[in-house]
């Protein structure tokens, strides 16, 4: 038997839900224990919602089977599926059903006063999430009586699966799956999805797959319409795919890494000036991306012109010796990488940090200072510092009061230029550089050390083209705070803020696979003598190829 591919396109799905892998054989008595499993072909069961489809779908092909060709419209709407035996059972606005696998008439079960979502089913219980509280209620199979209620782990739409004692949830919202003990509701660990709408998961032996559904944006052709024959228009899309959940240990930090791709990387300047003049002994600095846990620099090399790797403050650095440049030199000058990209996502309870040392003073000196306009010693700033956290102590709680507090206060804008924190929070809105500047200056000011970080995002759209070039016309940012016996970890700047509470969690304390991470704690670009801005001498070209999932 082939291996299983790592995506499935089923032909003919709208919108799918829930995911359950199911196996048949190619025998005829299977009752016969010695059968090989290779003679067990796996195939995947999902609903479709819009349709009211209950699928069978073969991962190889691709094709589908409809099974439930004269109840479909009772499955419409249907956004939780699980199987038990020969039972199956599905959620449907504020309702839970079940039928036998023969004619699948729906029985009800139950109904709750709130929308539900997602279900799983063990022998004796029935396990419902629901968005609308942001619980997680179970239920006795047999009596119907709720036997308890755990905290939903993430902010949206979740999917459940029951694997022996553990509870994994996808949380669509979060683009997170959940491993959680499913007697407590404690998580254990949790690890970013590389694609947005999750809406089901399932395992087949220890392979986990997740079903992702959403729209897509796309060129539509009229040809009727001679003025514009071109359009945007949207799509549904769903696919199913695997989802490599690993988790790891070094220290004090534990944390998940989930799928990767190989990525190739451009970086290039074009000496581009608007008033040609001439610059003399001109050295031209370029970061490279960093190494880490996620992030893997595989090679790099030049492109235009050789560069000499420099080392600032523990950071590989390209300088480009430009030498003299004469008013109207044309000059390209870069580098290519070649990197490894995966998403991380850290594990660390608040419990763990009550109690951590004081910040050294070197530390002090470079993390809790205004070295980059932060107007700390502005009296709003400091009245915001204070409000944000109140009477907090918790290094964790305080960073998340924080950022809430900052995506209260402001909305996503992009703008020309970085403003100072204290004109970003009278205005209300701000870039991601603006929302960096505002989270900086109010951490520094309670006591934690933070840093900027960036620099650029891998065109990341549903699934990813490989080997097409990706063209990346704007630069990204967010920071990084320092916990004392812990480390460095990472917060997303503005992406979690979705406009109200909760806001999503997904990259507090991580980040997806797309992020470029160039020089830590350094610029990522100079240039010596510095009579010129970056801007007046020189255009940059950022290119990105997806070569393969890893």
């Amino acid at each position: 038997m082939p291996s299983l591919p790592s995506t499935i396109y089923p032909i003919g799905a709208y919108n799918l839900h829930g995911l359950v892998w199911q196996t048949s054989s190619n025998v005829s008595d299977v009752s016969d224990v010695s059968i090989d499993i290779s003679n067990h072909k796996p195939y995947i069961i999902c609903v479709d919602a819009y349709q009211g489809h209950l699928l069978k779908i073969d991962p190889w092909s691709e094709g589908a089977t409809v099974l439930n060709n004269y109840t479909a419209s009772e499955f419409r709407d249907a956004t939780g599926l699980a199987i038990a035996g020969e039972t199956l059972w599905i959620t449907k606005n504020n309702g839970i059903y079940y039928c036998n696998m023969v004619d699948f008439e729906l029985q009800p079960f139950m109904e709750l006063p709130n929308k539900i979502d997602g279900i799983a089913v063990s022998e004796g219980g029935v396990y419902v999430s629901s968005s609308e509280v942001g619980k997680i209620f179970v239920f006795g199979r047999a009596t119907r009586t709720l036997l308890r209620i755990m905290d939903a782990p993430g902010a949206g739409f979740e999917a459940l699966a029951l694997v022996g004692e553990e509870l994994w949830v996808s949380d669509r919202t979060e683009e997170t799956v959940y491993r959680m003990n499913a007697k407590t509701g404690e998580i254990l660990h949790r690890g970013l999805t590389p694609f947005p709408n999750p809406v089901g998961l399932g395992f087949l032996d220890n392979e986990l797959y997740v079903v992702y559904s959403g729209d897509e944006n796309y060129i539509r052709e009229n040809p009727n319409d001679l003025d514009e024959p071109f359009s945007v228009a949207a799509r549904e899309k769903t696919f199913i795919h695997r989802l490599k959940f690993n988790q790891y240990k070094d220290g004090k930090l534990n944390y998940t890494l989930t799928n990767g791709y190989k990525v190739e990387m451009i970086y290039l300047e074009e000496l581009s000036s608007e008033e040609p003049t001439s610059v003399y002994n001109l050295t031209w600095r370029v970061a490279y991306p960093t190494d880490n846990y996620r992030q893997k620099l595989l090679a790099i090399e030049p492109i235009g012109i050789p560069f000499e790797e420099e080392i600032v403050d523990g950071q590989r650095v390209a300088a480009f010796k430009l030498g003299n440049l004469k008013p109207e030199e044309a000059r390209m000058f870069g580098w290519k990488a070649t990197l490894e990209l995966r998403a991380i996502k850290y594990e660390l309870k608040d419990s763990e940090v009550d109690f951590v040392p004081e910040l050294s003073e070197d530390m002090k000196k470079l993390y809790l200072i205004d070295d980059d306009g932060l107007s700390m010693d502005n009296p709003l700033i400091q009245a915001a510092a204070r409000e944000a956290v109140g009477n907090e102590t918790n290094i964790l709680r305080k960073m998340l009061l924080i950022r809430d507090y900052v995506y209260d206060k402001l909305a996503y804008r992009v703008t020309p230029y970085i403003a100072s924190p204290e004109e970003v929070l009278v205005r209300g809105t701000g870039s991601c550089g603006e929302y960096v500047g505002l989270l900086l200056a109010l951490t520094r000011l309670n006591g934690i050390a933070c840093r900027t970080v960036g620099r650029y995002k891998c065109p990341h759209e549903n699934d990813q083209v490989m080997n097409i070039p990706l063209n990346q016309y704007y630069n990204h940012v967010w920071i990084e705070f320092y916990i004392p016996s812990i480390g460095w970890l990472p917060m997303e700047s503005n992406p979690d803020d979705t406009g109200h509470r909760p806001y999503p969690t997904r990259w507090f304390m991580g980040l997806p696979w797309y992020h470029v991470e160039i020089g830590k704690g350094i610029f990522f670009e100079t240039i010596q003598p510095q009579p010129y801005s970056i801007g007046e001498l020189a255009l940059n070209h950022v290119r990105f190829k997806v070569l393969e999932e890893i």
